[in-house]
């Protein structure tokens, strides 16, 4: 006996994209950023467990990293929160032309802050070779600057798509929906980051 196939609806009507959980990508990157957690978990107990075996932190003879440039940026970085807040407001929308104006002025903050970061790593006071203390701040300045060079391109590549015409419109506001997600899962990183590297050594 052949059974013959039998549909019960048409699914030509259900939705082509989703928001939060019930996007495939979502959990994707939710586990991207438990993955990239755990080694920046283990990055800072590398820092406490160094610092725990130094008689001083940084070591006699060396200066704390300068605040200047590691202040301005935590202060730009968290302010980009703003615009990021406005991206993943307006993709949940589906107002495709806010996000299409929203996300060069991302780029251009992930500029700045690569720059700044520059000026960050040059006045750190140390060279990465110098002893274990200034191995694990730079260290740690480095891993986060992958974690903004990574998001700085994610984000360009988006936005460049984001301008193309709708065919996959609604996907692309899910992506913009998961790259602001991410951008603060970066920003929230850094805090304990900027912390550790300017003012532990300081109390």
């Amino acid at each position: 006996m052949i059974l013959e196939p039998r549909f019960t609806d048409d699914v030509a009507e259900l939705p082509t994209h989703k928001f939060g959980p019930a996007s495939l990508t979502w959990w994707g990157i939710m586990g991207y950023m438990i993955v990239e957690g755990g080694f920046f978990a283990m990055s800072f107990a590398a820092y406490f467990f160094l610092m725990g075996h130094e008689q001083g932190w940084p070591p006699e003879g060396r200066a704390a990293p300068n605040l200047l440039w590691g202040t301005l940026f935590t202060i730009i970085i968290l302010l980009s929160e703003i615009p990021n807040t406005m991206i993943k407001k307006a993709a949940n929308a589906h107002d495709t032309a806010a996000v299409r104006r929203l996300m060069p002025v991302i780029v251009a903050i992930g500029t700045v802050l690569l720059i700044i970061r520059g000026f960050e790593f040059n006045n750190l006071n140390c060279r990465w070779t110098d002893n274990a203390y200034a191995s694990i701040i730079w260290a740690l300045l480095l891993l986060h600057t992958i974690h903004i060079l990574t998001d700085w391109g994610d984000t360009i590549v988006l936005g460049a798509l984001i301008m193309t015409p709708l065919g996959y419109e609604g996907r692309r506001l899910v992506d913009a929906d998961e790259n602001a997600l991410y951008w603060r899962y970066v920003w929230l990183l850094w805090i304990p980051i900027y912390l550790m590297i300017y003012w532990v050594p300081r109390l």
